[in-house]
């Protein structure tokens, strides 16, 4: 099994490498983990750059101290993969974004698409973009991820449009005499960008708007999936076939 992720701010160590794991992730190494000298684990910022150290020791309930040797930095993957997520109801949402991350997308942006029966609105929607982004970090860390996905501001129809426009493949998730995505010709590199529907199913509107800014209509398969698993099906689908998960 691969060494535990731990989030971290910084990577200031002295000359002989010792580093000091604290606060709530060093409390969860420590009581959690219940990790003991001698044990791998390796420490990230989220946003590429990690180390793989070694732990030295253990002070109290939440430091842990380990031997960092180096960092290093992981480049961005190509092409880049962003889903444009229509919000769930309840908890689905943070579903979404869970099995997502652990699949391996690089960008989630939420859509107020005008068939969501759930609005982001005042603090409710800070709240719920909060839960987004702490998944994702989470669920970053439990797949043994050292760079995780953002989770951009909840997006309008218009600022959907705008970052369809400037993909190197735009694609809606629509059954309706829509080509499968599975024998779409896709980019070597650049950025893809998919966007996956409301349970009500992407609008008319909606869908010619997609449709100016350079987005076509493609399915999955025979089966209709619910909004929170079709983005991980078709993140999976496209990871396959452009060679991330070869």
């Amino acid at each position: 099994m691969t060494a535990p992720v731990f989030v971290v701010e910084h990577f200031d160590a002295p000359a002989d490498g010792r580093y000091v794991l604290d606060g709530p992730e060093g409390r969860h190494a420590v009581s959690v983990k219940r990790l003991r000298a001698g044990e791998d684990v390796v420490l990230t910022d989220g946003a590429g750059r990690w180390a793989h150290c070694v732990v030295l020791d253990t002070e109290g309930k939440d430091r842990l101290v380990v031997r960092m040797d180096s960092v290093a930095e992981e480049p961005e993957e190509s092409p880049r993969i962003t889903v444009v997520q229509a919000l769930p109801k309840g908890d689905r949402g943070e579903l979404a974004v869970e099995t997502m991350t652990e699949t391996g997308v690089d960008a989630v942006v939420p859509w107020t698409a005008s068939r969501c029966i759930t609005q982001w609105k005042g603090e409710r929607g800070l709240k719920a973009l909060a839960k987004w982004r702490a998944t994702a970090r989470e669920a970053g860390k439990q797949s043994r991820r050292v760079r995780f996905p953002e989770v951009a501001d909840a997006a309008s129809t218009k600022q959907v449009a705008a970052l369809l426009a400037g993909a190197d493949f735009a694609a809606v998730l629509h059954e309706e005499g829509s080509e499968p995505l599975a024998t779409a010709e896709l980019p070597a590199s650049g950025r893809i960008v998919l966007v996956v529907g409301p349970e009500g199913g992407v609008s008319p509107d909606e869908l010619a708007a997609f449709a100016e800014a350079g987005a076509k209509p493609y399915r999955l398969g025979r089966s209709v999936l619910r909004t929170s698993t079709a983005g991980t099906a078709a993140t999976a689908l496209l990871l396959g076939r452009t060679g991330r998960w070869s």
